[in-house]
């Protein structure tokens, strides 16, 4: 993973996607055009508190979002999501 030096605002998380599914449990191989968005991923950065409100994640957590949550940055060549921590559903 890289080293991230940057930092996250109050009340947002930066979340690195996990990967797609490439192929369905009986063993068939999904395209790439036909493959859907992951809907989960790993907490990397977490910006302080935003007022009235605590946070919960914690750098680490596998966290499950809604399918239009976060808008998508390019950091070194690797994709994360940039989200309030609103926009995170549930923890793992």
């Amino acid at each position: 993973m890289t080293n991230l030096n940057g930092k996250v605002i109050a009340g947002k998380v930066l979340v690195r996607p996990s990967e797609a599914e490439e192929k369905t449990a009986g063993g068939i191989y999904i395209p790439d055009s036909a493959q859907d968005a992951p809907l989960n991923g790993e907490v990397v950065l977490i910006g302080s508190a935003a007022k009235d409100q605590n946070v919960e994640i914690k750098v680490g957590d596998k966290v499950m979002y809604g399918k239009y949550g976060g808008t998508e940055l390019v950091i070194d060549n690797v994709s994360y999501l940039l989200m309030s921590q609103n926009d995170i559903l549930y923890i793992f």
